[in-house]
């Protein structure tokens, strides 16, 4: 039984050091899109590898982030969470040097690897090491600093990159990582799972982050058209389609079939979808809105969508608490359509917008409905199976969130019309941007239809949320027990 009391040295030291892991893969999956005009502008980079530079860190972790619970079960989950921070520093070491586009979305690819590793170590290694008499506190403060970071890394991403340059939003990663690993080696004791056992489903994580690639490939490049567009489109269809077989056909796979069977569990992941597709597209936009078309600085656009994150870290815990006497029907309902009516208020802002009178209440908005549905939505996935397959239910959910982001990213500027050197033209990316919210806006209120049309209360039994103070705004918090992955 682990035996490490949060009020002694070493439980400080392991909650240091998984706050610190964590922290970095949180902070690069938001401050990224405050830097990408100036990234664009230094590298000569086109829209498209803009959008690239955010995807490239999303395929990689969004397909691999469970094979990386099923690692550390196996080899030990403070050895995996090393070796998570040391990829995740030196391929963040390559994004600050990248001489060009091409490099900096082959190093964000690499990130999102050691992010895989990493994401889900920290919250393990808080579950396995904690006493279970101090582990929800450990969980609760986890999350609580997370969420502090999430809410401040937009206001430092913007700093730096008005600073010293938006280089340093990556290196500052080195060194957080030559103070994590030392302190994670010496004072974090190692564990894992003893019954894990056979092989890795390296074919469905493989096959999952394939199909990602290619079908974003396809919709990144579909305004160029072309054979090479099709042939992508149509071998990252196959590819998704050999997932679901090969996770049909294996006696443990990544992410089994039957775990769709709850129509609860099936229902709230549909939501998630339509959700985070829609925050995903709107967190990439609305940085470059603020300074495309209103002309912020990066500091100022980071510092104005701080409302939301702020909202989420101070209320989540509430609207949970909420959503437990009433049931997820109606939070799944009404955040959905709050967070729709919050980028319609977007429409507002273009060029001379005031921050008062229009970016601020559609961000108002906006973290109203974040606050009210993703508690509740973390609650009825974790419900929606047995208390057993929580972690992993979890884990598919954390999963969907994030390749929702992404496939958003590629596809909106597709679908608002925007040409590649749309974030160099103030009018052209404000009327693509406006085209964009009632896209993300339809996204909300099909998820918002989805739930109260299927959405219904766990049984009263149903393991509880323990990351209850969050703000992340691209996946639901990890949960349960680690991402623990069964091999097949």
């Amino acid at each position: 039984m682990p035996d490490v009391r949060l009020a002694s040295p070493q439980g400080k030291w392991v909650l240091l050091t998984t706050v610190l892991g964590s922290s970095m893969a949180m902070l690069d999956s938001t401050v990224v899109n405050v830097a990408l005009p100036r990234i664009g502008r230094d590298l000569d980079a086109s829209l498209s590898a803009l959008q690239w530079t955010v995807n490239a860190y999303m395929v990689t972790l969004a397909g691999l982030i469970l094979l990386g619970g099923a690692l550390g079960d196996r080899f030990g989950r403070r050895r995996v969470f090393v070796v998570g921070v040391v990829w995740f520093a030196v391929a963040s070491l390559l994004c600050g040097i990248a001489p060009n586009a091409g490099v900096l979305i082959a190093a964000r690819a690499l990130q999102g690897v050691g992010g895989a590793l990493l994401t889900p170590g920290s919250l393990a290694l808080i579950q396995a090491s904690f006493h279970p008499d101090d582990r929800g506190r450990a969980v609760g403060l986890w999350s609580g600093f997370g969420g502090i970071g999430a809410a401040v890394g937009p206001f430092v991403g913007g700093w730096l990159v008005d600073g010293p340059g938006w280089r340093w939003v990556f290196l500052l990663n080195v060194p957080v990582a030559l103070v994590c690993v030392p302190i994670a080696l010496r004072h974090v004791p190692e564990s894992g799972d003893g019954s894990a056992h056979g092989r890795f489903d390296v074919l469905g994580a493989v096959l999952g982050a394939l199909a990602l690639a290619l079908v974003t490939y396809a919709l990144i490049e579909a305004g160029e058209g072309g054979l090479v567009v099709v042939v992508s489109a149509v071998a990252g269809l196959a590819a998704a389609v050999a997932f679901v077989l090969v996770e049909r056909r294996r006696p443990d796979p990544m992410m089994p079939p039957d775990i769709f069977a709850s129509r609860l569990f099936t229902a709230v992941n549909l939501v998630t979808l339509c959700v985070y597709a829609a925050l995903g597209g709107f967190f990439f936009l609305a940085a470059l809105q603020l300074q495309v078309v209103v002309g912020y600085s990066a500091l100022g656009a980071g510092t104005a969508l701080l409302p939301t994150t702020v909202l989420m870290l101070l209320l989540s815990a509430r609207s949970g608490e909420l959503a437990d006497r009433i049931g997820p029907r109606i939070p799944l309902t009404v955040g959905p359509l709050l967070c729709a009516v919050g980028m319609l208020l977007m429409l507002r802002v273009g060029p001379g917008a005031s921050y008062v009178a229009d970016v601020l209440p559609a961000l108002l908005v906006l973290g109203l409905g974040m606050v009210t549905l993703v508690a509740p939505l973390t609650a009825t996935v974790l419900g929606s199976v047995s208390v057993v397959r929580a972690g992993l239910a979890s884990g598919i959910n954390n999963a969907a969130a994030r390749a929702a982001g992404l496939l958003a990213v590629a596809a909106l500027p597709l679908l608002a019309g925007m040409g590649e050197e749309a974030y160099r033209e103030p009018a052209a990316f404000d009327t693509a941007f406006d085209k964009a919210m009632v896209w993300c806006a339809g996204a909300l209120v099909a998820g918002a239809v989805i739930a109260a049309a299927v959405v219904r209360r766990p049984p009263p039994d149903c393991k509880r949320p323990e990351c209850l103070r969050h703000g992340g705004v691209t996946a639901p918090p990890l949960e349960g027990e680690p991402v623990r992955r069964r091999l097949g």
